[in-house]
């Protein structure tokens, strides 16, 4: 951060004190001050009276100092107020408050994850992006991967210093913590990715979480991104990704948007479209007239792609028994499987009824 910002702040400030006042690195060297002469100084009283504990705000015999920036063990940068009295402690503390708002003002300006956060958030006008990203010398048309990484069961806050570790190029790579459970990671990828190499990237990071910490995650991947202008709508399509994948592929921790199928189609449509969709279908008897067994016939059916052979092996059950059973599907339904455009009409009605039900069970 420039130090011109603090010592334009320390200026403003000058008339209503005479005190001498500035801000110290995390040495102890005075990068901005009233006193013009003390810029490069080392202040010798700081780390001594700061001692191991590090309060937020602590004095030595001459001098009064706010942390900046206080993290832990760890700051950025120190305000400092000359003399250890109460009027000195006062000074510092709103001192310390305007250092912090023009460090903040100044982030957003000039700070690209900041830039990037906001692109995705949607907190920035298309027009200015290209404004922002020439002042940032942000390269804006190279391609990036957009993984949203999802905290499920429970959180742990070191799962960002895990991922920001994996991706330590912060010119290049931003990891940004969006909300309690989720963490943006933008990355840029050479032209020649394959989209193989990409999921396997998003495996790095789940299993990377997982074995540091414990936690779980799902994580979200949006199509590649040509242009900073796209970002923020690869980031709703890893939101997209994340939600799909919870209502028609439970079993996977990695989902892929370019992936989801005709499942991203459905979690599009309106609740009412729906409805009247399955109507339509089940005229003769609604889909909740089927049975778990025979649920479960019609998935093993599906899976081993509509051959009767296979999936009544892989039922344990005699092919007359499960061609019985897709007769009983057939007269309670109106679709007979063994037709490819019967199967596809029932598959797609199956989609719609799951997607249905975790629409309402959102609702309570």
């Amino acid at each position: 951060m420039s130090s011109r910002v603090f010592q334009s702040v320390i200026l403003q400030m000058k008339d209503a004190t005479d005190r001498c006042m500035g801000v110290a690195d995390e040495q102890g060297f005075v990068i901005a001050c009233s006193e013009l002469a003390l810029i490069g100084s080392h202040l010798e009283d700081m780390l001594p009276a700061m001692g191991e504990e590090r309060e937020q705000i602590f004095a030595s015999a001459v001098r009064t100092y706010k942390l900046l920036g206080a993290i832990g063990t760890r700051f950025d940068y120190a305000v400092f107020v000359s003399g250890d009295d109460a009027a000195a402690r006062g000074i510092c503390i709103l001192a310390a408050v305007a250092m912090s708002e023009a460090r903040i003002n100044y982030e957003e300006k000039h700070n690209k994850a900041t830039f990037v956060k906001n692109i995705i958030s949607d907190n920035i006008l298309p027009g200015d992006v290209y404004v922002r990203a020439k002042e940032l010398h942000f390269t804006t048309d190279v391609p990036r991967v957009v993984f949203l990484i999802r905290q499920v069961e429970h959180t742990d806050i070191a799962t960002l210093e895990v991922v920001q570790n994996m991706f330590p190029d912060r010119q290049r790579d931003f990891v940004l913590s969006v909300t309690e459970t989720d963490i943006v990671v933008i990355r840029e990828i050479a032209e020649e990715l394959a989209p193989e190499e990409i999921n396997q990237l998003a495996a790095q990071i789940e299993t990377a979480i997982k074995s540091e910490l414990g936690v779980k995650t799902v994580i979200g991947i949006g199509s590649t991104a040509y242009h900073l202008r796209e970002l923020a709508d690869r980031y709703k399509e890893a939101q997209v990704a994340i939600e799909v994948g919870k209502v028609f592929d439970t079993e996977k921790t990695i989902i892929n948007y370019e992936n989801l199928g005709i499942g991203r189609i459905i979690y599009q449509l309106p609740t009412t479209l729906c409805e009247m969709f399955l109507s339509e279908v089940f005229k003769k008897n609604p889909i909740e007239t089927l049975d778990e067994d025979t649920i479960e016939t019609i998935n093993k059916f599906f899976e081993n792609n509509l051959n009767v052979s296979e999936t009544s092996r892989k039922l344990y059950v005699h092919r007359n028994t499960l061609v019985y059973r897709l007769e009983k599907i057939k007269k309670l339904t109106g679709l007979d499987l063994r037709e490819f455009d019967h199967a596809i009409v029932f598959k797609v009605a199956m989609m719609v009824k799951k997607y249905l039900d975790s629409q309402n069970s959102a609702k309570f």
